[in-house]
């Protein structure tokens, strides 16, 4: 008889949505198919390839279930097959969403691309092909896809944009006779199929008051236009996830224990304004020891009593610029606990806020006025891609000369910085702050464009825990001491 685990590993019904190229409306089909298939009561788990933030807040809304990132820059493939099951155990179906063409990444070798996250997890592929303009060579250009990589296994393809009914017969008919798999589905024409762009890609669903109303009409077109059962038995053909490890458990299990005597408080902004969170990263904290508390930047005013660190991460704070500028007693509050050296890690949206203010356009609002510069917003990305930065000497978080990867994504540069400011990080890959450098360092403050993940670097959060337990313990010697006397 096999054990729990082997029965878990080998039943896994998955699928990943690849196109072939970006704009072709994966994102549409998966969240139509997210929230069918949660619809009829199943349990579903949403997947996003590479480090997006905004898709992934979708795909939760979607499916009622928390979506996780894999990426394998800066995931190895046992974090990626780990992730893959301990999120999915349990559940119906798992949907793994690609990111730009199947076979993108960055290299000859197609590293980092949907394919190579397809072939780790050994998942059957989903293909979304746009049909615009196209009959007959359709099935000429899904032919070149499935056989471009012999390890890629495409099972299926959803025809979009399908004009009428004779141009989805040519296309379907094509397919399925000479590349010898199903059409499960061909969604017309439809230019409500779309969510609002903003500059750095999809807007987050929680800015969308009928966000449900979106979702359900997605998955109103995809119940109409799709085979979803045949859909769920491509998923359940899916063959069992290699055993690339001893034991695939979730991987922060190995990197620190939840058994420690003190529990700092980490408060975690998290708003409208500052929503970009890898849920991993937040388990880490918690599994490291830290009690979490989230704060609003809108609305509260002042921080939780008794804090020993503080995280922000990234958002959209040039969107929220005056309801941020009005919060003036948070403000005041996180400057002078900077001053009085709380633990502060902060990336992007954080390293803005922690400025003295933020320009858009021909207006500027005041920020916390911790750091010495401005940000200035720009139309076009000014930092976009993955990351290596080298870890300077001098600061507390990370190691000296350690490797950290992670990713950028910003529309502002620093403007007015202090030239006598600290780093943290040389720039190896990327664009950071300046070209060269990234990681302001003031105290105990760390502030960065850089966004890492706590699979791909496990050491932040033991570091943060550490600093803001150190940060705690010191308080309370202080006020023993005050009270004593």
């Amino acid at each position: 008889m096999k054990s729990m685990k082997e029965q878990s590993i080998k039943n896994v019904p998955r699928l990943v949505i690849g196109a072939p190229q970006g704009r072709s409306g994966k994102t549409t089909v998966t969240l139509g198919l997210l929230r069918a298939f949660a619809r009829q009561g199943m349990g579903v788990q949403p997947f996003k390839k590479g480090p997006d933030y905004i898709d992934a807040s979708w795909h939760t809304a979607a499916a009622g279930c928390t979506c996780r990132n894999l990426d394998s820059f800066f995931m190895g493939k046992h974090e990626i097959c780990s992730s893959v099951l301990s999120q999915s155990i349990g559940k119906t179906i798992t949907i793994i969403e690609g990111a730009m063409g199947l076979y993108d990444g960055l290299d000859l070798q197609g590293s980092s691309s949907t394919a190579e996250i397809a072939k780790v997890t050994r998942s059957p592929v989903l293909l979304v092909v746009d049909t615009t303009r196209m009959t007959r060579s359709v099935a000429a250009m899904v032919m070149g896809y499935q056989h471009f990589d012999p390890g890629v296994q495409i099972v299926g393809v959803v025809l979009n944009k399908v004009a009428r009914a004779r141009h989805e017969k040519l296309t379907r008919e094509a397919i399925e006779e000479f590349c010898k798999i199903p059409v499960v589905g061909a969604i017309p024409k439809d230019v409500n199929l779309s969510i609002p762009d903003r500059h750095l890609g999809l807007v987050t669903n929680g800015e969308m008051k009928e966000t449900d109303r979106l979702l359900d009409y997605l998955a109103d077109i995809i119940s109409d236009h799709v085979d979803l059962n045949k859909i769920l038995r491509l998923a359940q053909n899916a063959p069992e996830l290699p055993q690339l490890a001893e034991e695939l458990v979730p991987n922060l299990a190995k990197y620190g224990s939840k058994n420690r005597v003190l529990h700092p408080k980490i408060g975690i902004i998290q708003d409208e304004a500052f929503s970009f969170y890898y849920p991993e990263n937040l388990e880490a904290l918690k599994h490291m020891g830290a009690d979490v508390v989230p704060i609003n930047a809108l609305v509260d005013t002042q921080l939780p009593e008794g804090l020993d660190g503080l995280y922000i991460g990234g958002g959209f704070p040039e969107v929220f610029a005056a309801k941020l500028e009005q919060n003036w007693d948070l403000r005041r509050e996180i400057r002078r606990a900077g001053e009085n050296g709380l633990p502060i890690y902060a990336e992007c949206g954080g390293l803005m806020y922690l400025g003295r203010s933020i320009r858009a356009s021909s207006q500027s609002y005041e920020m916390v006025g911790l750091l010495p510069f401005d940000t200035q917003m720009e139309r076009k990305p000014q930092g976009h891609g993955y990351t290596i930065m080298k870890a300077n000497s001098g600061q507390p978080w990370f190691e000296e000369a350690a490797e950290i990867k992670g990713h950028e994504f910003h529309n502002s540069r620093l403007i007015n910085l202090d030239p006598n400011v600290k780093f943290g990080f040389t720039v190896e890959r990327g664009n950071g702050i300046d070209g060269q450098h990234d990681g302001i360092c003031y105290k105990n403050v760390f502030a960065t464009y850089n966004h890492i993940h706590a699979l791909g670097c496990p050491v932040w959060a033991e570091r943060m825990v550490n600093l803001a337990s150190t940060y705690g313990t010191a308080k309370w010697s202080r006020i023993e001491k005050v009270a004593g006397q």
